[in-house]
């Protein structure tokens, strides 16, 4: 399946402001979807989209915050650029450690939100190329027998074959057999590169 056209998403209550990143956007040839409301972004947004989010601080109803908080419930990956005219640094630090990928305060330059937004869109691909790599990697641990995942761990604990077979009370050359299915399987070409899966999966459910 094709993945979808990144779209710069812009929720503003402002109209003026909308309409000036939808032209600017437009300019760079890049799709833009211009929105009022938080909650409208909300209601629409699907977590497969790829993009970014160039959202306003306060707007009536849900503002940024809250969206952004909304979003981070959802495990949503999309970067989120705030802006705001009433930027101030406690509410930028705020707005970061929660997540956000930049603040950028009113006015500012057009050549700035766009390194901003290229940066953001750079980093999306990135993060949504890891989901997958990750998902790949889930699914060829969901393939292990339930021997072929004792295995696994215990080859990615740093256990020789010997200690194995003493541990599952089989044979060295069972173990060898079921190593070589365990890395067949999980399409490790190395040792390192089985233990590098392993620690990646348990560093994002532990996130």
């Amino acid at each position: 399946m094709k993945e979808p056209s990144p779209i710069v998403f812009v929720v503003d209550d402002d109209e003026a402001v909308r309409n000036s990143l939808r032209l600017l956007l437009k300019s760079l040839g890049l799709a833009a979807s211009a929105l009022p409301t938080a909650q409208e972004f909300l209601d629409t947004y699907r977590p497969n989209q790829p993009g970014c989010l160039v959202l306003d601080v306060r707007m009536p109803g849900m503002s940024g915050m809250e969206l952004q908080q909304q979003l981070n419930l959802r495990g949503a990956v999309i970067p989120v650029i705030f802006i705001s005219g009433h930027g101030d640094i406690p509410m930028a630090v705020e707005a970061i450690q929660q997540g956000a990928f930049d603040f950028l305060q009113k006015p500012f330059r057009d050549q700035d939100l766009i390194d901003r937004i290229q940066r953001a869109l750079a980093k999306d691909q990135t993060n949504r190329a890891e989901l997958k790599e990750r998902a790949r990697i889930r699914e060829r641990l969901d393939s292990l027998t339930p021997r072929e995942r004792e295995v696994l761990t215990l080859v990615t604990s740093g256990k020789p074959n010997k200690v194995m077979a003493g541990d599952l009370g089989v044979s060295q050359r069972t173990v060898e057999i079921h190593r070589a299915r365990v890395m067949e399987k999980m399409g490790a070409a190395s040792l390192a590169q089985l233990v590098r899966m392993v620690m990646d999966l348990n560093e994002s459910a532990d996130a």
